[in-house]
Formats: C-alpha cells, sequence, structure tokens
C-alpha cells in the first residue's frame, strides 16, 4: 500500500473497496487499472533474465491487473497472500492439490458444494487420498475424527442448498492441534460478512464468479492464505500454471467497488423473501440462517455481520412421488426468476436441488428443496413471481 493510502486502514467498508487494490498516481492518474494482457516479459539483459529479478517474468505468474485484484483481495481477507484461478471450482481444487499427497487423509464437510465433492471423489481418490465426509455441526467433536495422517479439513459455512452452519473457529482450533490445514468455501458470505482467516481458517476460498463479479458474466476462483501456507500455495500455483485473465481481473476488480451496496440489498430483500414464505401455506420450512426459527441462527449471528440473497426452501409435498412434478410446475410457472445454476449475480434464480450425493447429512425428506437466488428487483415483483409458482405446484 502506498503511502498515500495509509488512510484506508481505518475507513468503512465502501470507501475501502472504492479505493483499494490500486494506486491511481502509478498510472499517469487513470481511475481504473489498465488491462495489461501479457505472455512474453522482456528483459534488460541476459543477466536479469538469468536470475528472474525483475516483478514480471511471464504472463502466468501475474500483470499489474491481476496484482491489483490481488491487492485488493487481501485486504478484504487480511492475507498474506492471494492467488487467482478460472473457477471457483479451481479455487477449491488448487489448494486441495497443493496440500494433499497420496496416502493423505481428508475431512470435507458433507453439505459441501456438490462439484467439490466430485472432485474429491474422482480426482484426489484416483491420486490416493482418503476422503471423508463430516457432519455440518460437528464442532470441537471433530477431534474424534482426525488421524495421523489427516492433512486437510475442508469448510464450508453455510453449507451448500441446505445451509447448516458451522464453528469454524472450534474446529480450527481443534484441527490446528494436529498440525492440519483448515480451508473454508466462503463464497456465501464474501469477507465483507465473514472473514475467515480471523477464526482460524488457513486458506479461504471464493468462487468470484459470483458476488465480486455481480453481473453473471465472469467466471473466476480467489484463494487467500495466511502467511504459514502462503509460500506453499504460491509455489503450487505456479507450478500449475492455472491463473486468472487480466480482463476478468478488471472485471471482477470493477465489480468490488459496489459490492458493498449490492450484498446490502441482497441481504435485506433475501430476507424479506424467507420471512414471507415462513408464513405461507405450501411451505414446510425455510432454510435461512439469519430467521430466528433456523438451527443455525445463533452461531450465524455470533460469527456473521450479514447474509447474502442465497437460500432454500422445502416446497410441501403429500406424497414422496409429488415432490418432482411440483416441484417442476412451480419452476415452470415462474417468469421473472431464470432457472439456472449460478449465482450472485443482479437477477433472480431459482433451482430445485438434488441432495442425493449426501452420505453423513441427509436432505429434507417433507418436500422438494428449492435454491433461491434473491436479485436486486423490486421486492413485490419477486413476490408476485413466486406466487405464480405456488399456484401451479397447488393445482398438481
Amino acid at each position: 500500500m502506498s503511502k498515500n493510502k495509509e488512510w484506508l486502514e481505518t475507513a468503512g467498508t465502501n470507501t475501502k473497496l472504492c479505493h483499494t487494490g490500486y494506486d491511481p498516481n502509478e498510472y499517469h492518474g487513470f481511475v481504473n487499472p489498465p488491462v495489461v494482457h501479457a505472455s512474453t516479459v522482456l528483459f534488460p539483459n541476459a543477466r536479469a533474465m538469468e536470475t528472474r529479478t525483475q516483478r514480471y517474468t511471464y504472463g502466468t505468474h501475474g500483470t499489474p491487473t491481476t496484482d491489483a485484484l490481488c491487492a485488493a483481495i487481501d485486504e478484504l481477507e487480511g492475507s498474506a497472500g492471494t492467488v487467482l484461478v478460472p473457477s471457483g471450482l479451481a479455487a477449491i481444487s488448487v489448494p486441495f492439490l497443493t496440500f494433499l499427497s497420496a496416502g493423505d487423509h481428508a475431512l470435507i464437510v458433507d453439505s459441501v458444494y456438490s462439484p467439490c465433492r466430485h472432485f474429491c471423489d474422482t480426482m484426489l481418490t484416483r491420486l490416493g487420498v482418503e476422503i471423508e465426509y463430516y457432519d455440518p455441526e460437528i464442532g470441537a467433536d471433530i477431534a474424534r475424527l482426525m488421524r495421523p495422517n489427516t492433512r486437510l479439513v475442508h469448510t464450508e459455512a453455510p453449507g451448500s442448498n441446505t445451509f447448516e452452519m458451522q464453528d469454524i473457529r472450534a474446529i480450527a482450533d481443534v484441527v490446528h492441534r494436529f498440525d492440519c490445514v483448515v480451508t473454508m468455501d466462503n463464497t456465501w458470505a464474501t469477507p465483507l460478512y465473514f472473514k475467515p482467516l480471523d477464526f482460524g481458517v488457513d486458506v479461504s476460498i471464493h468462487a468470484a464468479t459470483k458476488y465480486p463479479s455481480g453481473h453473471s458474466d465472469i467466471l473466476m476462483g480467489t484463494v487467500s492464505a495466511n502467511a504459514k501456507c502462503w509460500p506453499k500455495l504460491h509455489e503450487a500455483h505456479s507450478t500449475m500454471g492455472i491463473c486468472g485473465a487480466p480482463d476478468d481481473s478488471y472485471q471482477i476488480l470493477r465489480g468490488l467497488r459496489t459490492m458493498n451496496l449490492r450484498l446490502d440489498h441482497h441481504f435485506r430483500s433475501a430476507l424479506k423473501v424467507a420471512e414471507w414464505l415462513e408464513g405461507r401455506p405450501g411451505v414446510s420450512r425455510v432454510l435461512h440462517p439469519a430467521l430466528p426459527s433456523f438451527p443455525g441462527h445463533e452461531m450465524w449471528k455470533r460469527d456473521f455481520k450479514g447474509a447474502s440473497g442465497v437460500f432454500s426452501f422445502v416446497l410441501s409435498a403429500d406424497t414422496p412421488e409429488k415432490i418432482k412434478p411440483k416441484a417442476h410446475a412451480f419452476l415452470d410457472a415462474l417468469q421473472l426468476f431464470g432457472l439456472g445454476w449460478s449465482w450472485g449475480g443482479y437477477e433472480s434464480l431459482a433451482v430445485f436441488v438434488n441432495l442425493s450425493d449426501r452420505k453423513i447429512r441427509k436432505g429434507p425428506q417433507d418436500g422438494a428443496v428449492i435454491r433461491l437466488q434473491i436479485g436486486l428487483e423490486d421486492v413485490e415483483d419477486i413476490f408476485v413471481d413466486l406466487e405464480r409458482g405456488f399456484a401451479a405446484a397447488a393445482s398438481l
């Protein structure tokens, strides 16, 4: 951080997001960083080329554009360093490949992002890593699952699709006694609402595709590590040659400037919708950590500063045979909501969740789990569209 930005250390969230990661004075006063495209980087002489002492040596090792984004993420995370990768799934797979080897044992929360489970059950298993899934609410009792060869414990709070909360501090404190790395997928909260490294996590993972981008048009992941784990992560990232593109980095950095404002709108609108759903016929239950009725609410209130726009509810079904037809009828009747797998953009989305891959924490059995991403639309219009879905589901 340059001297003229020392004031940022005590600035508010919106101010930091507006000014962090880039100093206009470094590029002739232009407000936004330039997009530097690079593969080949030239050296002034053979000695400099041999020793690689200059800041930039090749495009895969960063450009001023990607460095600007990394600096901004480090500021938000409080991390020693950040690497950029092409997707959220890559942001999970890179640290897993960094800290796990053949013969190691890894503990993965059972409410994990589904593609992460697939990566573990296929790629990591093939490479000789033993994968074990654990209950998201295990807390300090995770000690009983630790083994001499346990090298990584992966967390995600709240959990994908069903939003179980985890006691991250309790888990990290136990796991560190075994000299084991703790990783966390914090995409739902972003570092604005939860800072994993402050709670003992070693490596914080985000799908920047979601809220940092905010516009459903960029794929990118960020991986941020504490001082202990940063050298190994940085080396592995460099070795694999997996990097984020400068154009995408520019767009993510641009999205960061408004992320807090957007998240606040997502938070308030989603909570209104969740509260409305709780009192509506046809809804068995609402899975949202910010609701007092949710089992993990007190933990969310203790550790988190806010909630994003993604949550689920259970669409009631009289019999198991009606679960899928009702879910399809509900989704097909929606007009404002799009049917899409991602979230974090400005538009509302809905998905019929498949929880058949769960091993320890099974999903609700009393109806269809519908995940909603509440976008930036007017909440009154969202209510109208959801009523269309409920009317269609009730007709079956």
